[in-house]
Formats: structure tokens, C-alpha cells, sequence
């Protein structure tokens, strides 16, 4: 497709605004406007057969009860042409999807799609059109999804009353967080009048004050083509989607008197020092975060972004960054806050620092150090090498085409979203390097960034000063909060609430289990399944590994070590090594001449470890040493003396780097518990039935976790324990050095045989592949574990061992984990159970089967759900209905499309696993042809109490009951 042409003619009710080729992306930005309503379109048209849908309406909440976020899943819950009860999660097993979901942000509301199969395209967009603009709103569904009022027994008046609700839930999880209550409480005081002020997905404390009426005012006012933008992005033509947008939606409205906007906020005349609280049972010494936080100008003004882009890349984007450096080595935390940084995503955009594992008689101390360095910084300005890195980081970010996570198609259009929504030029902030031109002259000026600090922070009195300290007694308080109010509406409940109470109970526990008739649905069936598999094959194989990917002028390049056999100590050591090395010196480099290196010639350089079973042998586990990186075309050769240096002269003398490193990641995994927990608790669960299991349980779970943590703890004191640490690390990264490796390059075609060049000439020896010898790793012992970390929801999750993946029964688990997550564990778990989410997966690779909750209010209840859903499949009759949606569901996960360096990069470590062309086409053959009687069969032959494990991730006052249950009570300090 040739996409530097005028765009064709749009459907005769849009009309077109403007459009332009953006070059560096490859493709074509086409903006239509429905002549009747006004609803903006924005079409990226692209020859990706991957197409991407995407509705945005502006969401404006006045207030922390959730509205927008329950509106968001409400309106998936029936609508006007599809009035069933779930349309949405019907139509996940019903669709070959790449990606469905919807989302609340601070000031929108999104609901995207994305499939390579045009009838699926088609079938999702008619859905999603209804589901937003003719949704129901059955008030039964704002009770499951919001909140509502329950008895603990649900036909018992006498029994205490709770809290339910998925949203309410999934809030509790999401506010578990320090790192996610500083920013809510940071946001409430730099937007003390606007949207901003008020948490969007809303506030546990708030959210039972919302009322279904608000609900559908809010619905009223805010869903409705005037409010709202459509996205695209694919090789459909702009005219066919809009075709079937005013067919079967904007036809029928007439545009809104009004216009949703948020407004400026009102600027401070002088700086807010405020204190604040979050919940920490404990040890709350030196456990307080000190933030400054300043209110800088408007995203949609693309100049004033890049500006406060680049000021923040300048200050902090690595350890060689001034501001950075101040925060890392003061001494006054033992190390940054997670809230460094700009925050582009609201109308006025917020620069933030910090550090935490403070006190708070250092605010001032804090506050002042911040302040000097920043005028310090002001006058000494920076070298024209260090702009034009962060220019570089600039262009590097808008040329590579992603796509690993989500679909590239929707990461482009997240990045304009903002504009679209605060009335910016979407054009422009997709197309951004003229804008970047511009930059690149400004920055040269003498003096450029001294003002630019001078006029967004030193001279800025919209700032706040937060001190956000840790309380032992507010969790207790919280809950005692909650436990008094419900007690006191008890107490006032009148009859006639009291019946309303129990009516609402039983409608909604006898909606929650009604069949509805998906036949209303639109599908897609097994015949409209790709038989093949997708294959790539490289271009050269020897004595450079060659793949050539449409990588937009990018250059990624990995070299492979095979791993030896490593001891259980090098085994705990491993992680922390790999994520160190590229943050060391190298050579006659430190660590911040280094970061300086990467920043300036790389995308990123970085190193990890991999690990597989053999596919007939689960217990023979092999893996490899990687070390990664990424660079524009012209900067290969940089990149590649870059990663030699780091491998050959690793600074392992670094002593002080090392700790706070260490101790930053230590802090960040915590952090990260609440947002992982499901995750965590199938690593717990699964490590006594699989040796890979075990080896990630035990180097990137729980326990390395908190080893990590008495190992920083025990160092503080006793540096001598330390030297003795890295000199294991040493040895094992001589036990790797004794190593040949091989060599990955992915790039584009005519650029290849210069890049194979440039490794062979850099002084690195490479090889042929090598075997890895298998690992030696011990399973964990075969027991039930409860592990209490600081949380307000729980995370459950059983597990039990299964077959090697070529075995005949691995596809068969694989489907089966399908059908009972669609027609069980949803409802029991997540409608009926208010758990944010829940269900099952077979880890066909380790031979592992498992069961998980997210952000979970109950513990016993869902775990045995997870038994009653096996019980379930043994009693019911299972239609082949339900098989075909499950594997479909299991065919969309395999063919899901990753970037092009990315699915490349995949290629060839299948190949490298054995995980061949053949045997990947022989499994998806078996998952075709999976029966019902089969899932019975291998259900009633793995999934047996004798076969299972059980872990959950609670807090303390759960374990402490959990262990006088049997499990191993486990704690996380």
C-alpha cells in the first residue's frame, strides 16, 4: 500500500479536516469529523493487517465515587441490540481478537479492539458500538459491577452487612499501594478545583456513595458521539469503518448543546507544604516519602511538552542525569522515588521528584537540596553531547515500531489520545519531528535550559511540598471506618431496606447464574481459523544469527551464552546479576559515564535470563544467558563496543553503586506486589510440581523477594557480608566469561550483512550454538503456603502437575483451562465472588496447571470455588459449543502479532528450544480437534486433590488463620 497518496473519499456523513503521510511511522493520518454530531475520526491508515478500533469519550468525574470507571464496565454489561448479560466476556471465547479491553483514565474513557480477521473486525466493532452508545444499564449490573449493600449470609438480616463489587474491589487492590495513594494524594493538592483533584477509578471510601441514578446522568451527558473521538488504525479503508459507524450508531443522535472540557487550574501565588498518611503494619522507621511536585503548562501545546520532556530527561532519565544523581547519593533516602519524572497525561502536565525511606524532620532539608541543585544545575546548563542524548531518546521512541504488549496500532493511538481529548493538533503530536527540528535549534542556544528550569520550576510557585509518612494504626482505622459505617446503616435499615437488601441478593445471584442465549452474538467459528501457524525463518543462520524485520531503521542485537550448571546459591545470585551488569562501569567508565553511553548511541541495553523444558521432559530444564540491545541504524557500532565493554570490563568494584542499585530494586518489587499478586501466588503454588516452576518461584518470586530485602537490611551494617556477596558474583560472571556465545541480529534486510561486520570486527568471539546442560533444581516442598505482605485484598491461586508439552494430554489442559474460566470461575469468582478477575492456565512449557484470583475478597470461598468448577465439568454435560470457544479463545493467544523485532526475536528462540515449525503446527492441530470427553478425561487424571497445591497472598491477620488451617504461614517484612 502505498501510503504518500491523498486519501480516498470518506463515507458521505464525515468530511475531511486534514491529512498527512507521517514518514517515520509509515503512515497516513487522516482526520474526518461527523458532519452531523461532530464526533472527531482519526484514522491512521497503515498496511497492518492487524486493525485497530478504538471509541474515547471525555469523562470528567466530580467527585472520587468511580462513576466513570463503574460506567466503563457497566456499559459492558447488555445493550440495546445484544441484551444479554455479559456481551463483553461472551465475546472474548466468541472472537479471534489480538486485544480487547476497556479503560478509565483521568479525563476518558476508552474501549478498544484490535484483530486480524476482518470478520471478527466486524463483529467486535458492532458490539462495542452498542455496548457504548444503546448501553442498558441494568441496575443489577451497577450493583455486581459497582457496589452494593449484602448481608454476609445473603438471606439473613441478622447476619453483619458488607461491601460488594467488582470496582470496590478492584480499588482496594489498586490503593494497596504507597506508590499509587502518593500520587492520588499529589494530584489532590496541585489540582485543588478541576477533575484531577478526584481519583477517577475512585476511592473505596467513596465509591458506596454513588447512586445508579448518578450513574445514568452521567452515562447521559458524557456517552454520546458529540463527547466523543473515534480511533483507527489498519489497512480497512477510513469510508468502510464510518460506514458502519453511521449505520449503526451515529445516525441516530443529534448533537449535544454542550461541550465537556476540564478547565485550567487556578495557579497558586505561593508553595503548599502539606503532610499526608498511608498504611504500613510494622517497622515505620525512616519508611516516610518526601516529593516536590510542580503544575507545568499544557500537554495539547506540543512545543511545551517536548520542553518538559526534555527537561525531565535532562534532570533524571539515568544515574549520569543531575537531578538523579542529587536524589541517588544525598543521602537523605536510601533511594529516588517511583514518581520521578513528567506525567504528560492530564490537560496540565505535573513534574515530580522525590526519594523515599526518608523521615519527615528531612522535608525541609529535602526541599531546600532539591531547589539548590536545580538552580546549580540552572547555571551550569548542560553539554551539547548530553541535549542531543535526550534528543536522541526523543526520536528513538517516536521511530520504533512496538508492539509487544499491546498492538502497535494502539500504542500509536494512546500517544494522541491526550491531544484529542484537550483539543491539541493530533497531526502534530504524531508527526513530531519538525517539532523535534525546532527543539534541536532551541537547545543549542546558549542559556536554553537554565530558562527553561528557571520558568518551569525555580520560578514556579504551583508546587507542593508532600511528606507522606507511614501509620501503623490507619489500616486498622480504615477498616474499622468501614465496619462503623456499615454498622450504622444497619442499625437505621427499615424494613422495607432491610427486604430491598435480600430481593437484591437473590435477583442478582439468579441473574448471575441465567443462561443467556450467546446465539444473539456475532462469532466467528473454527472455519474461520488460520490452519497454518505463522512461521519466520532467518536469513542467514552462520556466524551470525540474521532475521530481517521491518524495524523502521532500528537494529536489535542479542548474544546467547548457554547456561551451566549453576549451584542454588549462583541460582539466587542470577537474577540480581543480569539486571546489574548493565547498570555498572566498564573499563576506565563508571557507572554514569556508562549511562551516559547508553543514553546517547542506545535504545537500551540490557540482559536477562531464559528458561525452557524440553518439550517431551519437564523435568530437564535448559536455559541461556542473554544480552540485549537496541540502537538506530546508524549508531550499531557504538551500540555494539558498548555491550563488550559491559561485558568484558564489568566494574564489580562499584561497591556503593551496587547497594543502592540493589536496594532501589529490592523497594520496587515490593512496590510491585499488589500489581503482581495473582502472578506471585501461581509461582508460589506451582514450585513443588515443575523444576522450572521451582527456578522462578525461587529467583524472581516471593522468596527472592524477601531475601533481597534481609540481604540490603544485613549489608546496611556490615559492608564486609557484602564484598564477600560480590565476590560470588564475580566468580559466576567468570563462569560465563569461560563461555563462547552466539549472536542474534534483527534489522532490516539491506542492512544485515553490515551489521554481522561490525560484531565480527568488535573484538567479541562468537560461535555456534550451544546446548545447555540441564539445570539441577529442587522443587520446593509439596505444601499448602499463605505469605502475608501489607494488602487489602487477597490474591488465591491452586496448581497441579501435568504433562511435558508434546505429550497427547498438553493441548487438551490447555483448552480445558478455557471452558472452565468462561462458564465457571467468571461468575463464581469475579460476579459473584467481587474478585477483580479470575481463572485458569495451563503452563503447557512446565507442565503445570493453575488456578488464580485477583484482588480478591474472599480466600476459602475461592479456592473452593476452583474445586466445585472441576466438579462442575464432571457433573454438566459440556457442549462442543464451549470447546470451539475455548479454543478459539487458546488460537487467538498463539496467533496474537508482536512487533516485528519482536516476533523475529520469538522466532528464533522457538528454534532455539525446539520448539520447531512442526511440532508448534502438530500442537495446533491437537488444540483444533480437542473434545469435550477429552477435557473430562485429563481433568479426572491431573486435577485431583492429591495432585494440587494451594498458595495465597493475604495480609497478616488471614496467614495467622490460614496456618491454624494447615498452610505454611510465610512472611514478607
Amino acid at each position: 500500500m502505498n501510503l504518500n497518496t491523498p486519501c480516498p473519499a470518506p463515507h458521505k456523513a464525515f468530511a475531511l479536516v486534514e491529512s498527512r503521510y507521517v514518514e517515520s511511522l509509515n503512515v497516513r493520518l487522516e482526520h474526518y469529523r461527523h458532519t452531523n454530531t461532530g464526533a472527531e475520526h482519526f484514522h491512521l491508515a497503515s498496511d497492518s493487517k492487524e486493525n485497530v478500533f478504538m471509541v474515547s469519550l471525555r469523562t470528567m468525574p466530580e467527585d472520587s465515587t468511580g462513576v466513570a470507571h463503574i460506567l466503563e464496565h457497566t456499559a459492558l454489561c447488555g445493550s440495546e441490540k445484544y441484551p444479554v448479560r455479559d456481551p463483553f466476556f461472551m465475546m472474548t471465547r466468541r472472537s479471534l481478537n489480538t486485544f480487547m479491553n476497556a479503560m478509565t483514565s483521568s479525563d476518558w474513557t476508552a474501549y478498544p479492539f484490535a484483530s486480524e480477521n476482518a470478520k471478527d473486525y466486524e463483529n467486535l466493532l458492532s458490539v462495542y458500538l452498542d455496548a457504548v452508545f444503546f448501553s442498558r444499564l441494568d441496575e443489577l449490573d451497577f450493583l455486581q459491577e459497582g457496589h452494593r449493600l449484602e448481608f454476609e449470609k445473603p438471606d439473613d438480616a441478622n447476619t453483619k452487612l458488607q461491601f460488594k463489587g467488582v470496582v470496590f474491589n478492584e480499588m482496594k487492590g489498586a490503593m494497596s499501594s504507597p506508590v499509587s495513594q502518593l500520587y492520588q494524594s499529589m494530584k489532590s493538592y496541585l489540582y485543588p478545583t478541576n477533575t484531577y483533584h478526584y481519583n477517577s477509578g475512585g476511592d473505596p471510601e467513596h465509591i458506596p456513595d454513588l447512586t445508579y441514578a448518578q450513574l445514568k446522568s452521567f452515562y447521559k451527558t458524557h456517552y454520546h458521539p458529540s463527547n466523543a473521538t473515534i480511533f483507527t488504525f489498519g489497512d480497512r479503508p477510513a469510508a468502510d469503518i464510518q460506514e458502519r459507524v453511521e449505520a449503526q450508531s451515529f445516525s441516530r443522535f443529534q448533537p449535544l448543546d454542550h461541550k465537556l472540557s476540564v478547565p485550567l487550574e487556578k495557579r497558586f501565588n505561593r508553595v503548599l507544604r502539606v503532610e499526608d498518611a498511608y498504611p504500613l503494619e510494622g517497622d515505620v522507621e525512616n519508611k516516610s516519602y518526601l516529593t516536590m511536585g510542580w503544575l507545568l503548562g499544557e500537554s495539547a501545546n506540543l512545543v511545551e511538552q517536548l520542553e518538559a520532556h526534555l527537561l525531565s530527561d535532562l534532570l533524571l532519565d539515568n544515574s549520569a542525569s543531575p537531578l538523579r544523581h542529587v536524589l541517588e547519593t544525598c543521602g537523605i533516602g536510601t533511594s529516588p522515588s517511583p514518581l520521578c519524572g513528567l506525567d504528560d497525561s492530564n490537560r496540565e502536565m505535573i513534574f515530580m521528584c522525590g526519594v523515599e525511606g526518608t523521615s519527615a524532620d528531612k522535608a525541609g532539608e529535602f526541599e531546600q537540596l532539591i531547589l539548590d541543585s536545580l538552580a546549580k544545575i540552572a547555571e551550569e546548563g548542560f553539554d551539547e553531547d548530553e541535549i542531543e542524548a535526550m534528543l536522541h531518546q526523543l526520536e528513538l521512541s517516536q521511530r520504533e515500531v512496538t508492539g509487544d504488549s499491546y498492538p502497535y496500532g494502539l500504542q500509536l493511538i494512546f500517544s494522541v489520545t491526550g491531544a484529542a481529548t484537550h483539543g491539541g493538533s493530533v497531526i502534530d503530536a504524531l508527526d513530531i519531528d519538525q517539532a523535534l527540528d525546532q527543539l534541536r535549534k532551541n537547545a543549542k542556544q546558549s542559556g536554553y535550559i537554565g530558562q527553561l528550569i528557571q520558568r518551569q520550576l525555580l520560578n514556579n510557585a504551583h508546587r507542593v511540598r508532600m511528606t507522606f509518612n507511614p501509620d501503623p494504626e490507619y489500616k486498622e482505622c480504615q477498616q474499622q471506618h468501614e465496619l462503623d459505617r456499615l454498622a450504622y446503616i444497619q442499625s437505621r435499615l427499615t424494613e422495607d431496606e432491610t427486604k430491598t437488601i435480600i430481593e437484591n441478593a437473590q435477583k442478582l445471584k439468579l441473574r448471575q447464574e441465567q443462561h443467556d442465549d450467546g446465539e444473539v452474538l456475532p462469532k466467528v467459528t473454527l472455519a474461520d481459523v488460520n490452519p497454518d501457524v505463522k512461521t519466520l525463518k532467518a536469513d542467514k543462520q552462520s556466524p551470525i544469527i540474521q532475521y530481517s524485520a521491518g524495524t523502521n531503521g532500528l537494529a536489535y542485537l542479542q548474544w546467547y551464552w548457554a547456561i551451566p550448571q549453576l549451584t542454588p546459591e549462583e541460582q539466587q545470585i542470577m537474577p540480581l546479576y543480569t539486571a546489574m551488569l548493565p547498570e555498572l562501569g566498564a573499563g576506565e567508565f563508571d557507572y554514569l559515564e556508562m549511562q551516559q553511553q547508553q543514553a546517547a548511541k542506545t535504545g537500551a541495553v540490557n540482559m536477562y535470563s531464559i528458561y525452557k523444558s524440553n518439550i517431551a521432559d519437564t523435568s530437564n530444564l535448559n536455559g541461556y544467558l542473554v544480552l540485549s540491545g537496541k540502537a538506530l541504524q546508524r549508531n550499531v557500532a557504538d551500540l555494539t563496543a558498548i555491550m563488550q565493554k559491559h561485558w568484558q570490563e564489568a566494574r564489580f568494584d562499584e561497591t556503593d553503586r551496587i547497594y543502592d542499585y540493589l536496594n532501589l530494586m529490592s523497594s520496587r518489587r515490593v512496590q510491585g506486589i499488589t500489581g503482581s499478586g495473582h502472578t506471585l501466588a501461581m509461582q508460589a503454588c506451582s514450585a513443588a510440581h515443575s523444576v522450572g516452576s521451582a527456578l522462578t518461584y525461587n529467583k524472581a518470586g516471593l522468596p527472592a523477594i524477601a531475601r533481597l530485602r534481609g540481604w540490603i537490611d544485613g549489608w546496611a551494617d556490615n559492608r564486609s557480608e557484602m564484598n564477600d556477596w560480590l565476590e560470588k558474583l564475580v566468580a559466576l560472571h567468570n563462569k560465563f566469561k569461560a563461555i563462547t556465545p552466539h549472536a542474534l541480529v534483527v534489522g532490516e534486510k539491506h542492512d544485515l550483512a553490515g551489521f554481522e561486520k561490525i560484531q565480527l570486527d568488535s573484538g567479541m568471539t562468537f560461535g555456534a550454538e550451544q546446548n545447555s546442560p540441564a539445570q539441577n533444581i529442587a522443587l520446593t516442598e509439596k505444601k499448602n503456603v499463605a505469605w502475608s505482605v501489607d494488602t487489602q485484598v487477597n490474591f488465591c491461586a491452586a496448581a497441579y502437575k501435568t504433562v511435558a508439552p508434546s505429550h497427547e494430554d498438553s493441548a487438551a489442559l490447555t483448552v480445558l483451562a478455557g471452558v472452565l474460566r468462561n462458564n465457571y470461575l467468571h461468575r463464581s469468582i469475579r460476579e459473584q465472588g467481587g474478585a477483580y478477575g479470575g481463572g485458569a492456565g495451563h503452563d503447557n512449557s512446565n507442565g503445570v496447571f493453575r488456578f488464580y484470583s485477583y484482588r480478591d475478597p474472599r480466600l476459602e470461598e475461592t479456592l473452593t470455588d476452583f474445586s466445585n468448577s472441576l466438579n462442575w465439568l464432571q457433573e454438566t454435560p459440556i457442549a462442543e459449543e464451549l470447546v470451539e470457544q475455548a479454543v478459539l479463545g487458546v488460537i487467538g493467544s498463539l496467533d496474537k502479532p508482536g512487533s516485528p523485532a519482536g516476533e523475529a526475536k520469538g522466532a528464533y528462540q522457538n528454534q532455539l528450544f525446539n520448539r520447531s515449525d512442526e511440532f508448534r503446527k502438530q500442537y495446533r492441530e491437537k488444540i483444533l480437534s480437542v473434545t469435550s470427553q477429552q477435557l473430562v478425561d485429563v481433568a479426572g487424571k491431573y486435577l485431583v486433590d492429591s495432585n494440587k497445591t494451594e498458595a495465597v497472598i493475604t495480609d497478616s491477620a488471614n496467614a495467622e488463620r490460614l496456618a491454624d488451617k494447615g498452610f505454611i504461614w510465610k512472611k514478607l517484612k
